[in-house]
């Protein structure tokens, strides 16, 4: 795991709770400042899988030539 995928889950979590809290206390505005928020997360945890897989493709290319 990278920075960006943890980063991400947690802000995604954050999102979520804050998008709840909003919801249970009739807050139009928290509400929707916390699907932002979840949004970004998931965008950063997606960003932050694919930096993984890249790494991981180029670690498998550099061990093909190496051999």
């Amino acid at each position: 795991m990278n920075r960006d995928q943890i980063k991400g889950g947690f802000k995604e979590a954050a999102g979520k709770i804050q998008r709840k809290f909003g919801k249970m206390v009739g807050s139009n505005r928290q509400e929707s400042s916390g699907i932002q928020t979840e949004a970004e997360g998931k965008i950063q945890k997606a960003a932050g899988d694919v930096t993984d897989t890249v790494g991981k493709a180029v670690d498998s290319v550099k061990s093909i030539f190496k051999k």
